[in-house]
């Protein structure tokens, strides 16, 4: 979570953590390398490549947070569609 400091003026800001910024290169990876279109498989293989390489980019990041991030970036990668069938479905399924 980001960190709260002020400014010169007095004024509040949030300052990004490691876990923040490999988040957001994470998501901007997921971008430029199109992992969206790709297959789950493709997904996750690329996933499991990029999480060791976030590992040795930011190696005060604790197996818990890359763990997260694994989790985050593959629920990025599902499609918003598939992702509401899915619980249109589950609720049909507890019917």
């Amino acid at each position: 979570m980001a960190n709260r400091k002020n400014d010169r003026r007095g004024r509040s800001m949030w300052e990004k953590t490691t876990f923040d910024r490999a988040r957001d290169e994470l998501f901007s990876h997921i971008h430029r390398c199109q992992v969206l279109g790709a297959t789950e498989e493709q997904q996750i293989e690329w996933m499991n490549d990029t999480i060791q390489y976030m590992a040795e980019r930011y190696p005060t990041l604790t197996p818990q947070e890359l763990e997260q991030l694994r989790v985050l970036g593959l629920r990025f990668c599902q499609p918003v569609i598939n992702q509401l069938r899915n619980h249109s479905k589950e609720d049909a399924n507890a019917a």
